[in-house]
């Protein structure tokens, strides 16, 4: 009898210990989704945090490149009243530059039936333009029928000297000539 009243003690002890480890295992797992959701908190305050940055940043980048333009403006008018088409300065040079003209095919059909082999580039079952060799025969010969010459602008470039991070800054102030 004595041997069955330690048996049932150490079976009510292991299933005490049985239910209390169940009751810590429901803990760990009650703690694992606070968890997770502070994770999910927190990538969500930095994608909120990304963002307000970059709003701050769009925003004071906006007046610096307004102000870049409007610098670059006066640049242009000075050298368009040195009547120079480079400047070679300290911190930069100063450009006006013609581009090339551009050739457009204005009626294809007109100029299809009077065009050169060497004007087309041949697709099987179909011809196009080759507007590089019809630039190339307009340098020396009338333009072909149907062809129409797009006279290139004369634009203003600056670039800085000087190297930051192994790269040459160049102006993006490039700017047509009104």
């Amino acid at each position: 009898m004595e041997s069955d009243f330690i048996d049932e003690l150490l079976k009510e002890a292991e299933e005490k210990e049985q239910k209390l480890s169940m009751e810590l295992a429901d803990l760990v797992l009650i703690e694992i989704s606070q968890l997770q959701k502070q994770v999910e908190t927190n990538f969500e305050m930095a994608a909120r945090e990304r963002e307000i940055i970059k709003n701050w940043s769009l925003k004071i980048n906006s007046k610096l490149v307004s102000r870049i333009e409007f610098i670059s403006k006066k640049l242009e008018v000075f050298i368009k009243e040195t009547g120079e088409k480079t400047i070679n300065l300290p911190n930069g040079i100063l450009k006006m530059h013609k581009k090339s003209d551009r050739v457009e095919v204005e009626d294809l059909e007109l100029f299809l039936k009077n065009a050169r082999p060497q004007w087309l580039t041949v697709i099987p079952e179909q011809a196009k333009p080759n507007l590089a060799a019809i630039k190339n025969h307009i340098k020396t010969r009338p333009t072909p029928k149907g062809v129409k010459i797009i006279e290139g602008d004369v634009e203003f470039s600056y670039k800085l000297n000087g190297v930051e991070d192994g790269k040459e800054e160049v102006g993006a102030g490039i700017k047509q000539a009104s």
